[in-house]
C-alpha cells in the first residue's frame, strides 16, 4: 500500500486543521521542503499536498513552494486545492506535479472530470469528501445533496481511475479511519484505486487499511504528533511504487 504523508500549505506554512475548519489552523512545521525531505528519508516516495489558499480563493499563491516540492523533494507530489479548470491542471503539470486532485469542481463542473481523465488518465484523482455519507463541497461547508457512493460511480463512469475518500467526521481527530464507508466504496467501484484519507491514528490503522486492499493511505496529523512511525509504516506497507509507473 502506498503511503502519502501530507503537507497542508497556508501562507507558505505547513499547517493542520481539524475537520477542515479554517479557524482551527495551526502551524506544525517550519519548512515545507525540509518536511518533505524528512518524509523521503523515512522511505516515503509520495506526498499529498493541499494548497489551502488555492482551495479557498482559487489563487495559486503557493505556486513557488509547490514547484519546489515537486522538483526538489524527491517525492511524487499529489496536489489538491483550487483545481477548477483545465488551465489549473496544465499549470500544475508545468510545475512538475505527479497527480492532480479535483475536488469541488468535480461536482460543479462534471464535464471537467471527463476532459481531465481523457487527457491525463491516472494522473487525475477525484477527491470525495463526505459527512454522514453525503458529498460536501466549498471547503466542506456546503452539502451537495449527493450520496458519496452514487457520486463515486458517476466519476468512474467519466473515466476516473483514482478516488481519494475523506470522511470529514474523522479528519484530524486521530479516531481511526471510516472502515465501513471505505469498504462500501470498494464494493461500489470495483477496479477503481482508492486512497483513504482522514482518521489515521496509529500504525495499526494503516495495517488494517492495507489488509482491506486499499491502494493508498494519507497520513496527516498522526505523523506530526508522532502517533505514526512513518519509517515503520513504509516497511510494513511494502514497495512504494504506484502501479503502472
Amino acid at each position: 500500500m502506498i503511503l502519502l504523508p501530507a503537507i497542508d500549505l497556508k501562507d507558505g506554512r505547513v499547517v493542520r486543521l481539524r475537520r477542515g475548519e479554517f479557524d482551527t489552523v495551526h502551524q506544525v512545521a517550519d519548512s515545507p521542503l525540509e518536511t518533505a525531505r524528512a518524509f523521503y528519508a523515512a522511505g516515503a516516495r509520495y506526498l499529498h499536498l493541499v494548497d489551502l489558499d488555492g482551495a479557498k480563493s482559487g489563487v495559486r499563491k503557493n505556486a513557488a513552494i509547490v514547484e519546489e516540492l515537486a522538483r526538489s523533494s524527491g517525492l511524487h507530489v499529489e496536489l489538491g486545492g483550487g483545481i477548477r479548470s483545465m488551465a489549473d491542471l496544465e499549470a500544475a503539470d508545468r510545475m512538475g506535479v505527479w497527480r492532480m486532485v479535483i475536488g469541488s469542481a468535480a461536482v460543479s463542473r462534471p464535464e471537467l472530470v471527463r476532459e481531465a481523465a481523457a487527457r491525463y488518465g491516472a494522473r487525475i484523482a477525484v477527491g470525495i469528501d463526505a459527512r454522514d455519507g453525503r458529498v460536501r463541497t466549498a471547503g466542506w461547508t456546503e452539502d451537495s445533496g449527493l450520496d458519496y457512493l452514487d457520486f463515486a460511480r458517476q466519476v468512474v463512469e467519466k473515466g476516473v481511475k483514482v478516488i481519494i475518500f475523506t470522511d470529514i467526521d474523522t479528519d484530524g481527530l486521530l479516531t481511526g479511519p471510516s472502515y465501513d464507508r471505505l469498504a462500501a466504496l470498494q464494493a461500489a467501484v470495483p477496479g477503481c484505486r482508492i486512497v483513504a484519507s482522514g482518521g489515521v491514528s496509529a500504525n495499526e490503522d494503516l495495517n488494517r487499511l492495507r489488509e482491506m486492499g486499499l491502494d493508498g493511505a494519507i497520513i496527516g496529523k498522526a505523523y506530526y504528533t508522532g502517533a505514526v512511525d512513518l519509517a515503520r509504516a513504509v516497511r510494513e506497507g511494502g514497495a512504494q511504487c504506484w502501479p503502472n509507473e
